[in-house]
């Protein structure tokens, strides 16, 4: 019999358009910002979007909680406690439940989104991070068990599921290293140096042009790997603190967003080019974000205001053209 495990399936596919080519003015506009529940200036991190039911579940690492918020409406729909130290969230739409990385107790929680609390909690060897619907920590999705652990002499960023080479990758921060695994045989069949990215951190992948695009946390780049050479083919700036990086095929848009305060863009003019739109400028400690592939919606939470703390999602608007 098939074994499930926790995979990442990209969801949304869309044919890259023209948009931003010569672009001048703002990439983004702000639309709305709403309060979330938790405590004021403290640490949030991965969002993730589930995009059934039309919900944005973000993580509030610093607060022990874990928000599902209406996308249509804008409100948090519920608070789900008993996530200590949650980072990162990992949702499996088959099964209308998702997944959390809890650093503070080294557990993976079960939250059925249904009931919209945790149903059980999966004790790991050491601190979860990211996770992927098939990742380090291997876990059975049927039966909410851990099945198998993958070891790696180095701090693990963001891993992702690739569902047209049917591989996982996990950046190897600490080495400059791009690791694929089989999910079929939970084994590592490959090995591979990002260039000059220096602490490959933040991933996301565009997998119907076979490329994956790193955020570079040493040296303040995005890496351009191209899946099939097994090599980067490109860098380019972005602004001090990369973390979480995004990408929007609809628009060819990637977004990384910097712990400085800024949000750096880029456009992908076809798989082997790719340009800066800007820096754009948002509050000091952003270094989460999330996009929406239907309405290219970008939402990021926000920890303080001008150095004052707060606790609030903001929603953006991409801005095309001139």
């Amino acid at each position: 019999m098939r074994r499930s495990v926790l995979l990442f399936t990209a969801a949304f596919l869309l044919g890259i358009g023209a948009t931003g080519l010569g672009q001048t003015g703002p990439t983004l506009k702000k639309i709305t910002a709403f309060d979330l529940p938790g405590p004021a200036g403290k640490r949030f991190d991965y969002l993730t979007i589930d995009e059934d039911d039309q919900y944005l579940i973000s993580a509030h690492l610093a607060a022990g909680q874990t928000y599902v918020i209406d996308l249509r409406t804008n409100r948090v729909v519920a608070v789900v406690t008993d996530t200590p130290g949650v980072e990162g969230v990992e949702y499996v739409p088959e099964l209308k439940k998702f997944y959390t990385s809890n650093a503070h107790d080294d557990t993976i929680g079960v939250v059925d989104l249904k009931l919209m609390k945790v149903i059980k909690k999966l004790k790991t060897e050491s601190k979860p991070d990211g996770s992927t619907y098939a990742a380090p920590s291997i876990v059975d999705v049927q039966k909410d068990e851990i099945v198998g652990t993958l070891h790696f002499d180095s701090e693990t960023g963001m891993p992702q599921y690739d569902p047209i080479a049917r591989k996982v990758y996990v950046n190897l921060q600490d080495q400059n290293i791009f690791a694929v695994i089989d999910p079929l045989t939970d084994k590592v069949v490959g090995r591979y140096p990002v260039g000059r990215c220096k602490g490959n951190h933040g991933m996301v992948l565009d997998p119907q042009h076979h490329r994956a695009f790193l955020a570079c946390e040493e040296n303040n780049l995005m890496a351009v790997f191209d899946l099939d050479k097994h090599a980067a083919i490109a860098f380019l700036p972005v602004a001090d603190g990369p973390d979480v990086i995004k990408f929007d095929l609809g628009l060819g848009r990637i977004y990384v967003a910097c712990y400085s305060g800024a949000i750096s863009v880029f456009h992908q003019d076809d798989p082997d080019h790719y340009r800066k739109l800007e820096d754009f400028r948002v509050q000091h400690a952003v270094h989460s974000l999330a996009v929406d592939s239907k309405t290219h919606r970008v939402y990021t939470p926000e920890q303080e205001e001008d150095g004052k703390p707060v606790a609030r999602m903001v929603v953006y608007e991409p801005v095309t053209g001139p």
